[in-house]
């Protein structure tokens, strides 16, 4: 692992801006980075499903060795992420807070880029390798989906380098996501001169928020309501309210015990005031429960041990790439970059964990092709 070669490809990557739905430029460079090292490089066909100004990218490098493995990242970054200027002081990379620094998550590609190309020159044998480069990740994992249904013919370990923590983080749990959009309908009227002939969709929503289960219901399980629309004037009784929120556990039934207290709840607000209300949910995406013991966590830590970084074993309340990913054939598990107060002007990352990610990476790579 070249220290100064990782850091350099991620400093050179800030420069580019990549806003979710405009990652082309990101997206054309990457692409040249990959054939540059090898790879086959495709894009899907997911740009008119995504809105996108690009593809998403599939790229694959033959195998010289034994076994399979994929690396995912995200080319999207949150806004302010445009004409950044990243410095580095007492081994930190920080913008100059006018905007992000969007380590979130171009930290995640130039570990990978950095780990493939220790391993290519190394010389020794190395697994078939897959870099599956998405867009839209930050608008919900609203790239991954559109991946082809079945990116492997067997279920492949798929490190998404894409999780907050110190470079030696596992996430081994991610929850299970909902969300919803419900539509009340009432009847308007003037609410000064003859408010009994209406009937009030915000106070039909109002009254099922007020029933719902929300904020952090246990250990494994939120929800919450996080967007309300309503109403024309104040002297017009609301003959329509909009509501909009989520549900999260990390047990699939819990998840759903959770999504059907919230759906009875906005059936009841309705009812309470005589209206009406059509509810659309969603599944944004599955969860992920991986035990410690599996095998490819082991060899992740075994690496780790490997390089002298320290396991963290956690868990998520939100979702990435990886929770889509498991549903395409991948063994998707999060693991941490280093990147620290994400999506916001003070994002950073040490040059510790920068070079520890990477090192990790190409030390999974090597395992895999060895065992």
């Amino acid at each position: 692992m070249d220290k100064q070669r990782v850091l350099d490809t991620f400093l050179q990557m800030v420069t580019i801006d990549s806003p979710s739905y405009r990652e082309a430029d990101m997206a054309a460079w990457c692409a040249r980075k990959l054939e540059g090292l090898g790879f086959e490089v495709r894009f899907d066909d997911s740009q008119e499903a995504t809105g996108s100004n690009t593809p998403q990218i599939i790229a694959t490098l033959p195998a010289t060795g034994a076994g399979r493995i994929a690396l995912s990242a995200h080319m999207d970054c949150v806004l302010p992420c445009e004409g950044i200027k990243a410095r580095v002081e007492d081994g930190v990379v920080r913008s100059d807070g006018t905007t992000i620094l969007s380590a979130d998550d171009k930290a995640g590609i130039a570990q990978i880029f950095e780990a493939v190309e220790s391993v290519l020159e190394s010389g020794e044998p190395h697994p078939e390798i897959t870099v599956l480069l998405s867009v839209c990740e930050e608008q919900g994992a609203a790239g991954a989906p559109h991946f082809p249904e079945t990116l492997f013919d067997e279920e492949v370990l798929t490190l998404v380098m894409d999780a907050d923590g110190p470079a030696g983080t596992i996430v081994l749990k991610a929850p299970y996501h909902h969300t919803f959009r419900a539509f009340f309908k009432g009847k308007a009227a003037h609410a000064g001169v003859e408010p009994e002939k209406g009937l009030n969709a915000i106070a039909m929503a109002s009254h099922a928020v007020c029933a719902m289960p929300l904020g952090r219901l246990d250990e494994s399980s939120t929800a919450s309501v996080g967007i309300v629309e309503g109403g024309k004037a104040t002297n017009i009784v609301a003959a329509e309210c909009t509501l909009r929120g989520e549900c999260r556990a990390f047990d699939e039934q819990r998840a759903e015990e959770v999504r059907q207290a919230i759906h009875d709840a906005l059936l009841d607000g309705a009812r309470a005031h005589g209206g009406t209300v059509e509810v659309d949910w969603k599944l944004s995406y599955p969860g992920i429960n991986v035990p410690a013991d599996d095998e490819d966590v082991q060899r992740i830590m075994r690496a780790m041990e490997e390089c002298g970084i320290e396991p963290v074993l956690t868990s998520t309340g939100g979702g990435s790439d990886a929770n889509v990913l498991w549903e395409k054939g991948c063994k998707a598990i999060p693991l941490g970059t280093g990147m620290a107060e994400f999506h916001g002007v003070n994002e950073h990352i040490s040059l510790e964990d920068l070079e520890n990610a990477a090192l990790l990476l190409e030390h999974v790579i090597l395992d895999l092709a060895a065992n």
